[in-house]
């Protein structure tokens, strides 16, 4: 799209002779393969558009041949002409393969607003009637026209700007909105850098300067607002040919309302050493380019000069706030990068509260700070040891205070639409270990014995474990207070937010067959244009990476991702191998529990729980962590309670006490009480889904149930939502002491090391017993009947109880994946904790002021 060009002296004809070789080698064949063979009609051609093959070799002599340097006079305006005049009528025809990603950034763009209007509804807000567009360098016009795939555009917006500087291009808008009859476009040949709104609309202050007040008079008379009236400002492959682009990005400023959305496409190249530090941006997926592309994509461009240095888009994200942003490659055009960048105003706009008001607000749902309760009338000693800690401040607060006090945008999180995600550096290592990978596609936790043990009240407020986020998605059911979820590897809290967006966007039917079949073939199209205005950068950036988990309709779905994926193709290898895959499908067709169990014991028992596959693979330390999640640890423990069984022990002379004997048996243990006594077709969808990669209407988890969907979906339903991206103790210890009630930590203590002195696991304890009020809960699961820690609990204030045992064949709930299950509850509250350097960091706990 064209705007303002450069004014570059052009390049020699030999030169551009060369890179003309070139182009008509790479881009030539996909042209005439894309474009030759729909031959025009001639209506077209009648209308001033040129036919294919015409249109192509305009573009190619225009862009690669033609000097374009203007003729004598020298100005922006006729630089641009002398490049586009020719292929004006050409231009639509030879961009669609050059200029990807507009669709995609309009269809974001639409989402967003029609996101915003959907919140104002429900807030109850009076309706916005009045919609403006600006569309920046908008050329032919093509950008609105395509917005209609998404808006009915002449009712959705009352006025419509396209805004460009090639009176030829803009001639072709004009007819194009002729055309179509849509009489709420207007068409503006001038500067960008210039254009006002307020000269256009009547209603506006500042409107109707006469023609004598401007440019000049009105420059010393009116000076440029803050903010402007346009709930959208878009810019589509423009912003790469305005060489004063920094006057142009500042300018957006004064178009965008204090709620508006700024939406830009454009090439660009960049190396990760210019951003590699920067929290603003919308996330480092896929940005960086090579050291031979970023050479050869900005000489290629600078010929018809455009302009791919990285200043163009670090400038356009330190002015504005990001809310989301696509890394891309056009890969039908030799992987020539591009972007797509969804941005808003830097500065956090709010009728009701300050800018410093709304981080607070943030921090203190993330932290449980006493601001969000009345006054507590608990003991003295619980008083004594929150008046004796020092504040609580996130790192997300930290973060954000240093960012203002830099006059930087605030971290992209703080622009979403929802704040369920607490903000995170992507590019710690910690976080990077996992390599974007989840290891659960769902959560191996009952939820209805969770339900039946916790039973949650509206005044609960929970930490958990994300895992796959099904049992937070469950525990949201019960409506507590808040739930903490946290997990230090961020691809399960990308899936966890997917499922919550999932609620806020999609009928029952697409949320179905998104995470009941594991499968859906429009799921990019639903990412784009329906779930992205919920969902945070850094996870929308994931699934568009990642759209074949659903999309890939010639296999198995979403449930067969994850490092867990690898026990499910085990299990469906050996079906192969033993050839039980028809007992398999028998299994699953059952009626009763005793077809099944007969079916279990004849047929797939005897295959499945053989002393030949635990040797050569489950006891693997290598498939028991990559497979099942087992560390060492646990491993450990699992081996020490099969030494002191009666297997070992006991008067039989066969028994060894050996790794693969200890995790036989714990199969066994695990396996056969859950064939025996549950109804894995109807009532069992943890075992259902590894034997068929999904579920079914008559089997599968709470909250894929129409109820649940039903309750989840309502406005507000998930605002106590808090999604923790870091280790469970950095957490815990950035929570208000005495604010938790439930700590739900599956079987994590189980990682710890029991070699004294411990330290590691009695620090934890500590800090949940300093976090939780008094009778609060730990909820957990270990692979022992005993665990050695339950001690080190009960010697930390907490008094242990065990609530299921896998013993004498027991079945301690539908996934029966763990040996005991326990409830540790606070009795007393130890004395204050030392103050740490981390959380004692005088002057930002008592931050008053900002600079913005």
């Amino acid at each position: 799209m064209a705007s303002l060009g450069g004014n570059m002296s052009p390049l020699d004809l030999g030169t551009k002779t060369i890179f003309a070789g070139i182009a008509f080698a790479a881009i030539g064949g996909v042209c005439f393969s894309r474009l030759f063979p729909q031959s025009s009609s001639k209506s077209d051609e009648s209308e001033g558009s040129p036919g294919l093959l015409k249109a192509f070799l305009l573009f190619f002599y225009s862009c690669f041949i033609k000097p374009h340097g203007g003729d004598k006079k020298g100005t922006q305006q006729d630089a641009l002409e002398s490049f586009y005049k020719k292929q004006a009528g050409a231009y639509d025809a030879t961009r669609k393969v050059l200029l990807q990603g507009r669709e995609d950034m309009l269809a974001l763009s639409a989402a967003q607003l029609k996101a915003k209007a959907q919140a104002r509804r429900e807030a109850g807000a009076r309706e916005n009637t009045r919609r403006l567009w600006v569309d920046v360098g908008g050329g032919t016009g093509w950008n609105i026209e395509a917005m209609s795939a998404h808006v009915n555009v002449p009712d959705f917006f009352s006025s419509v700007y396209l805004v460009d500087f090639s009176p030829s291009l803009c001639e072709v808008a004009r007819k194009r909105f002729q055309r179509l009859g849509w009489t709420n476009v207007k068409v503006i040949c001038e500067d960008a850098r210039k254009f006002r709104l307020e000269d256009h609309e009547n209603d506006l202050p500042g409107g109707n300067i006469t023609p004598l007040q401007t440019p000049a008079l009105s420059y010393f008379s009116q000076k440029r607002p803050e903010h402007g009236v346009a709930d959208l400002v878009t810019m589509s492959y423009s912003l790469s040919m305005m060489p004063d682009f920094h006057s142009v990005i500042d300018s957006l400023s004064s178009l965008l309302s204090p709620d508006g959305v700024l939406g830009v496409v454009d090439f660009y190249v960049q190396s990760q050493t210019d951003f590699a530090f920067r929290n603003f941006t919308a996330g480092l997926a896929n940005r960086h380019v090579n050291w031979f592309s970023r050479t050869f994509w900005r000489a290629w461009f600078d010929i018809d000069r455009v302009g791919l240095e990285a200043a163009r888009r670090d400038y356009l994200e330190y002015k504005f706030g990001t809310i989301l942003g696509v890394n891309a490659r056009n890969r039908t055009l030799g992987r020539i990068p591009y972007y797509i960048w969804i941005g808003c105003h830097k500065k956090p706009f709010s009728a009701s509260a300050l800018p410093h008001e709304i981080i607070e607000k943030i921090d203190a749902l993330a932290t449980e700070s006493p601001l969000l309760y009345p006054v507590n009338q608990r003991d003295a000693l619980t008083r004594a040891i929150e008046n004796s800690a020092p504040e609580m401040r996130s790192k997300a607060f930290m973060t954000a205070i240093q960012n203002l006090n830099a006059n930087l945008p605030l971290p992209s999180f703080f622009y979403q639409n929802h704040h369920w995600r607490i903000y995170y550096d992507d590019q710690l290592q910690k976080h990077r270990q996992f390599n974007d990978e989840y290891i659960y596609a769902f959560t191996w936790e009952d939820s209805r014995v969770d339900e039946r043990l916790l039973k949650l009240g509206p005044d609960d407020v929970v930490l958990a474990i994300t895992s796959a986020g099904d049992n937070i998605l469950s525990y949201a059911m019960q409506s507590p207070a808040r739930i903490h979820a946290v997990d230090l590897n961020p691809s399960q809290n990308h899936l966890l937010e997917l499922k919550v967006a999932s609620y806020c966007a999609l009928p029952y039917e697409d949320f179905w067959r998104l995470f009941g079949d594991g499968k859906h073939p429009d799921f990019r199209s639903l990412l784009v244009s329906k779930l992205s205005p919920h969902l945070s950068s850094r996870a929308f950036q994931y699934w568009l990476q990642n759209v074949h988990v659903f999309a890939n309709t010639g296999g198995y779905g979403l449930y067969d991702t994850g490092g867990s994926r690898h026990a499910i193709r085990v299990f469906r290898w050996l079906t192969r191998i033993f050839g039980i895959v028809a007992a398999t499908q028998e299994f699953l067709s059952t009626r009763t529990l005793n077809e099944q169990r007969e079916v279990w014991r004849s047929r797939i028992r005897p295959a499945l729980l053989s002393q030949l596959l635990c040797n050569v693979v489950v006891s693997q330390e290598s498939f028991l962590w990559s497979a099942l999640g087992v560390p060492k640890n646990q491993l450990a423990m699992i081996e020490a309670d099969h030494a002191q069984s009666a297997a070992v022990k006991g008067p039989k002379p066969t028994a060894k006490n050996t790794r693969s004997h200890a995790i036989l048996r714990y199969m066994i243990d695990t396996l056969d009480p859950v064939a025996e006594q549950t109804h894995v077709a109807t009532d069992n969808p943890y075992y259902h889904v590894c034997m068929t990669a999904n579920f079914t209407p008559r089997c599968h988890p709470d909250y894929l149930s129409k109820a649940a969907h039903a309750r989840l979906s309502r406005p507000g339903a998930l605002d106590g939502l808090r999604i923790h991206t870091d280790e469970l103790n950095e957490v815990i210890s950035r929570i208000t002491p005495g604010t938790l009630t439930v700590a739900v930590i599956m079987d994590s203590m189980d990682w710890f090391d029991p070699a004294p002195p411990a330290a590691a696991a009695a620090a934890q304890i500590c800090k949940l017993n300093r976090a939780l009020r008094e009778g609060g809960r730990v909820l957990l699961r270990s692979s022992a009947l005993r665990p050695w820690y339950v001690a080190e609990f009960e010697a930390r204030g907490f008094t242990g109880k065990r609530v299921g045992a896998r013993e004498n064949g027991a079945c301690i709930d539908r996934v029966n994946m763990y040996a005991s299950c326990w409830i540790l509850t606070k009795t007393e509250n130890l004395p204050p904790p030392t103050p740490t350097p981390e959380l004692d960091q005088p002057g930002l706990g008592a931050v008053t002021s900002f600079s913005l």
